[in-house]
């Protein structure tokens, strides 16, 4: 028996990536330009998905609640961000999609605020694929999306920074996006964790993430599940939360 201790050992060190759980996401934090950024990375099989009310119709609105709603069904977060642009009673801004439910419908924006900087677009989630989408598109040919959220603005169309991102702007905040990969197998959630430009934002996307396409979600009530970075952001209520459930261990 000794004699096989050590290649079992050797197997199971080797095997261990493969055996590890199937829905996960990777949560880092990274410098770039200066700044520092926290990223959240999933693929469409961890099963990432939007919650806005409960059952009975309550607003969750933050994460210790969604934690707490979570652990009556055997889930845990292993992370969350706030998910999207939301009015004073916390109802989406745009577009909002639930279960193949659509709670809101698509919106042109108008003039409200960030939303209103248009190109604004469409973060979707099927279970084969992670799109953004710009609105004009979506409008276009709707996708069909399990999940999907409605903000503004894009960050990343198609490779470019949004054209009225000035590199020279003055304007900071803590701000959080998403980006996705050319074939929507790969998305990366980003939080800043400084006040940053729409420029330096959206250039992270591009040029150190790789991103062809990215979405603003939010700033200033930017926020961040993540234990594994040992973040539970808290804060006045929230509107659609993002995030990934996963099955909660025994102690």
């Amino acid at each position: 028996m000794r004699r096989l201790a050590a290649p079992v050992l050797a197997l199971a060190l080797w095997l261990a990536p493969f055996l590890a759980p199937a829905h996960a996401a990777s949560c880092k934090t990274i410098h770039f330009q200066g700044n520092p950024y926290s990223l959240c990375e999933v693929t469409p099989k961890d099963g990432i998905r939007l919650w806005h009310s409960d059952k009975d119709g309550r607003l969750i609105g933050n994460f210790a609640q969604l934690e707490n709603d979570l652990r009556a069904s055997g889930k845990k977060l292993a992370f969350a961000m706030n998910g999207g642009m939301f009015h004073a009673n916390r109802r989406p801004v745009g577009l909002y999609i639930e279960e193949n439910r659509q709670m809101t419908p698509l919106a042109d924006g108008g003039s409200y605020g960030n939303f209103g900087l248009k190109p604004n677009g469409v973060f979707c989630i099927s279970p084969t694929a992670l799109r953004v989408i710009k609105t004009d598109a979506y409008r276009a040919n709707p996708p069909k999306c399990r999940f999907a959220t409605q903000s503004g603005p894009m960050l990343v169309i198609d490779g470019r920074l949004h054209p009225r991102f000035l590199k020279n702007a003055s304007s900071r905040h803590i701000r959080n996006g998403v980006g996705v990969s050319a074939d929507g197998q790969h998305a990366v959630f980003a939080i800043s964790d400084t006040p940053v430009t729409f420029y330096e934002f959206a250039s992270l996307f591009r040029d150190r993430l790789h991103l062809q396409n990215a979405l603003y979600l939010d700033g200033s009530v930017s926020r961040l599940y993540a234990p594994d970075l040992g973040r539970a952001d808290v804060g006045l209520p929230l509107g659609p939360i993002i995030g990934l459930a996963v099955p909660a261990q025994n102690p």
